[in-house]
């Protein structure tokens, strides 16, 4: 049955991808973005740029009224207790280095870090170069077949000794979700700082900080509809007082000699230098649009295109998904086939997917795979996206087995 999308419409892109003839199906890497965010990154260049907090004059008052706002709105999105508790990065990759060199003091030689085995890269090369710093052990938790850490290996490995668990909430190779209630338990039985890479999982639903109840939580504006060069970190107000500051210049100083300065506390002491003003700005509307939609609905028809795609994929001889995807996406195999061929074939179609190991290289190590094929969906899909990808696996496939 034909799975229309009631929100294609709103995206001007996908009708320009359409005219060249592309399917895009890697949202996951990063999504279209709506009318709604491009009209305000418009708008703001258009009426006047300005840099914010500084400036006295109608510009930069404007500016940092409007970017202010934006930290309110997203501690509305996330439910948080307040907007201090919101910091701008310049992406999922920067916050989460912000932890690893703000954290730092908080791990000594002989202490422990806790990663799961599905990291990708951005929520473990941090931690691993930590461990390094400090002479600390870097602990990998390990996954069952289904592509969830282990629970009863993470409470054997979560111990006294650790400091920091970072967990990602939903794999981008695998979709499958973490279970995260359990695994933050025991890391605050510990009295570990946890940390949720939420750059998948906060596409995929509204998320309420309150409830979840990790230290920090970090996702990436560019793939929740959003411009790019924008991250946002969220942390409780007891752990945001525990970071130290790792990056110094403009903007976080509250007073600054020659030889000795002092500095803001979160959010602002974190944000040296000029941030990504328009694209605060455009993430701010893009919530606004979307907190405008009906969420279920979204999620609803997200949840039918994925169990489409996954019956699909497992209607067909000879593919194999990897672990047991709960949403958004999944990755598969192909007995006798690179994934690199397979992919080639794909893209001459117009099939915009990913291949390789996504990021995650130790987790395809661990596979024994060199890479996978990874097909990814957001609201602005249809059946029809579907229907184009499986006529030109099928025709790949017909070559390569």
């Amino acid at each position: 049955m034909f799975q229309p999308s009631p929100w294609r419409g709103e995206f001007p892109a996908i009708a320009a991808l359409e005219r060249q003839q592309q399917t895009y199906l890697d949202s996951a890497a990063t999504t279209q973005k709506p009318r709604a965010m491009l009209d305000a990154m418009a708008h703001y260049y258009t009426h006047g740029a300005a840099n914010v907090h500084r400036a006295q004059h109608l510009p930069g008052a404007l500016a940092t009224q409007a970017f202010e706002e934006s930290r309110e709105k997203v501690a509305h999105w996330l439910q948080a207790n307040a907007p201090a508790q919101v910091i701008f990065t310049h992406g999922a990759t920067s916050a989460l280095n912000l932890l690893a060199y703000g954290l730092e003091h908080e791990v000594a030689e002989g202490d422990e870090i806790a990663v799961s085995a599905l990291e990708h890269h951005a929520n473990l090369l941090p931690w691993q170069q930590l461990a390094q710093r400090r002479n600390a052990r870097l602990v990998i938790l390990p996954v069952d077949t289904d592509g969830r850490v282990d629970l009863a290996q993470a409470q054997a490995l979560i111990g006294p000794r650790t400091r920091i668990v970072a967990l990602t909430q939903l794999s981008n190779v695998m979709g499958t979700a973490q279970p995260l209630a359990p695994l933050l338990a025991l890391a605050r039985q510990q009295g570990a700082l946890s940390v949720v890479d939420g750059a998948q999982g906060v596409v995929h639903g509204r998320q309420n900080m309150t409830t979840l109840g990790c230290d920090f939580y970090v996702f990436s504006s560019h793939k929740l509809y959003g411009p790019e060069g924008v991250g946002v970190l969220y942390g409780r107000s007891e752990a945001l007082g525990r970071l130290r500051h790792w990056q110094f210049g403009g903007e976080m100083v509250h007073q600054a000699g020659y030889h000795h300065a002092s500095f803001h506390p979160a959010p602002l002491g974190f944000e040296a230098g000029t941030p990504p003003i328009a694209g605060v700005i455009a993430l701010g509307a893009t919530l606004d649009w979307l907190g405008s939609l009906d969420g279920n609905a979204v999620l609803a028809h997200e949840q039918a295109l994925h169990q489409q795609l996954l019956r699909g994929l497992h209607d067909r001889d000879d593919i194999q998904v990897l672990g047991t995807p709960d949403s958004a996406l999944a990755s598969f195999w192909v007995k006798g086939v690179h994934n690199a061929d397979l992919a080639h074939l794909l893209t001459d179609q117009g099939i915009a997917i990913r291949a390789g190991q996504h990021c995650a290289m130790p987790l395809f190590k661990g596979l024994e795979l060199n890479g996978a094929i990874r097909v990814s969906l957001a609201m602005y899909n249809d059946s029809s996206d579907l229907s184009r990808f499986f006529e030109a696996l099928d025709r790949a496939l017909e070559l390569l087995l």
